[in-house]
């Protein structure tokens, strides 16, 4: 199958108001205006450096949304173009942001990763330390936070997925309304179970693009 059936197969799925993050990182920019001539327009990176170069080669409508961990001092190179910033894990980094948005006089949206998988190894904030952001809010005003976003243990337990999935729901829920819309969960591999748990957002990449090439 083509990058274009895979994707239309997968939207094709999802119901009415979740919206398909084609993730298109360490993939060359043909696969990405295969998928942008089939009129495709969200595609997700996690590296500034790539970021930064697919923007200035690929055309202008295309709404750039950066995934990974983002460091501090790479935020200034995404600043003017960057249309959602998903993993917001610090107070330190929504400052950077701040300030680099008022920089180039936009406003910038950004989802807060909540943590609720088990590894350590993954970021973000429990749903303690985002209330007490959230309270902050006005200290940011060229900051738009969106919502949230969060990624499941990865497990083959759909059980553990979908009970994850469910506890940022209800935290997503408790806040819903204004400017807090979105609420990013679910991969490749889980969003089925993550559009079950009330998802807005999906971050797809190998189940389009196929696997990565690293």
């Amino acid at each position: 199958m083509s990058v274009t059936q895979r994707l239309t197969a997968i939207k094709a799925q999802l119901p009415d108001g979740v919206e398909l993050v084609a993730v298109s990182k360490t993939k060359p920019e043909s696969d990405i205006m295969e998928a942008y001539e089939s009129g495709h327009r969200h595609f997700g990176e996690n590296k500034v450096q790539d970021l930064t170069a697919k923007y200035e080669h690929l055309p202008k409508d295309i709404c750039w949304h950066f995934i990974g961990h983002l460091q501090t001092n790479k935020v200034k190179y995404i600043a003017p173009f960057v249309h959602l910033v998903h993993a917001v894990d610090s107070e330190k980094l929504l400052r950077t942001l701040q300030k680099e948005a008022a920089k180039n006089n936009r406003i910038i949206n950004c989802l807060i990763q909540a943590k609720v998988a088990k590894e350590e190894s993954k970021f973000g904030l429990s749903f303690d330390d985002i209330e007490i952001l959230l309270a902050k809010r006005d200290e940011f005003p060229n900051v738009r936070i969106s919502g949230f976003m969060a990624m499941a243990t990865n497990t083959n337990d759909e059980e553990e997925v979908s009970k994850e999935f469910a506890a940022v729901n209800n935290f997503f829920q408790k806040h819903k309304g204004g400017e807090i819309r979105e609420l990013s969960i679910g991969m490749s591999g889980d969003w089925p179970v993550a559009v079950e748990q009330g998802s807005t957002m999906i971050r797809v990449g190998s189940s389009i693009f196929g696997a990565r090439n690293y």
